[in-house]
């Protein structure tokens, strides 16, 4: 187990930046230093990098409104604490998220980490809204963003509009840096958020 409680890693392979290809074209994941490491896929990671995030619920369970909005409010919690969020669509089944971690201090918060934060959360508090007791969802896949064309290309605000709504902001749960946080049609009392 890695310090994170996390199953250790198949591989891991730390490279210092010294001019490499990322950087001669100004990308935006280029930082000093990455990490590529292999659980169930190979990720890599770069200090400061960007992220497109998907995950899926567990057996293609389908969340209603209120789930959705729990869902929501956990992809939201740690915005400016451990990452900063820059988009993130619920849908009935799946995630789509767009991410930079924070350093930490040591370096950077993992993917890995936020994502268990998420995940967990996300599952913990949905299984109590439906009386169920469903596993965490399924594997993340991630992609790490290299440039402004790649970022552009991971535009999630269509998932919101595939939906039926004539634009993004009518989701209800799509949000985007610089929205403000969309009101659940019901409020929903969560004690794994609130610490009650």
């Amino acid at each position: 187990m890695c310090g994170d409680g996390l199953p250790g890693p198949t591989w891991l392979l730390r490279v210092e930046c010294s001019s490499c290809e990322l950087c001669s074209i100004g990308a935006l994941a280029c930082a000093a230093r990455t990490t590529i490491y292999r659980g169930k896929l190979p990720h890599i990671e770069k200090d400061g990098g960007s992220y497109f995030n998907t995950f899926h619920t567990r057996d293609a369970l389908t969340l209603n409104d209120e789930a959705k909005c729990l869902v929501l409010d956990h992809c939201l919690y740690d915005d400016g604490k451990r990452y900063e969020l820059e988009s993130v669509v619920v849908m009935s089944t799946h995630v789509h998220l767009i991410l930079t971690p924070l350093p930490d201090g040591l370096g950077y918060f993992s993917l890995a980490t936020i994502m268990k934060g998420i995940k967990g959360a996300s599952s913990h508090s949905v299984n109590k809204l439906l009386k169920k007791r469903v596993p965490s969802g399924s594997m993340s896949r991630d992609h790490l963003i290299r440039s402004e064309k790649d970022f552009e290309a991971k535009n999630i605000a269509m998932n919101a509009v595939e939906t039926g709504a004539r634009s993004p902001q009518e989701y209800p749960w799509y949000w985007r840096r610089g929205m403000r946080k969309p009101k659940p049609k019901q409020k929903i009392k969560d004690p794994w958020l609130s610490g009650e």
